[in-house]
């Protein structure tokens, strides 16, 4: 998985109680399955479960008691699967990579 990559939902689920008190305290929206979503961020969390920041979900920061620090609330990378698709482009980033190009054959 990477940014600008489009993945879809594959879990939505909630397993506990205890899981879903925590998700209505941290998360203002949640993912729902079936759905196809595009990367914004990743974020390791310290090594103790990766997760993805989404471009169509975004949460308000909150503090992570676990991390020891405040962030937006990212979601498991195992409730998502990757395909093969990915962000268009943009024209900016296009004249990027033609100008680099360009530096790199007068060499």
């Amino acid at each position: 998985m990477r940014p600008g990559q489009k993945v879809v939902c594959v879990d939505d689920s909630v397993s506990s109680p205890e899981l879903m008190w925590s998700i209505m305290l941290n998360f203002q929206q949640w993912v729902k399955k079936d759905v196809t979503y595009t990367i914004r961020e990743i974020l390791n969390n310290d090594d103790i479960v990766t997760g993805v920041l989404l471009k169509e979900v975004v949460n308000k920061p909150v503090y992570i008691k676990l991390l020891d620090k405040t962030q937006e609330p990212a979601f498991a990378t195992f409730r998502f699967r990757e395909l093969d698709e990915f962000e268009p482009i943009e024209a900016e980033a296009i004249n990027s990579i033609e100008q680099l190009v360009e530096e790199i054959n007068k060499l």
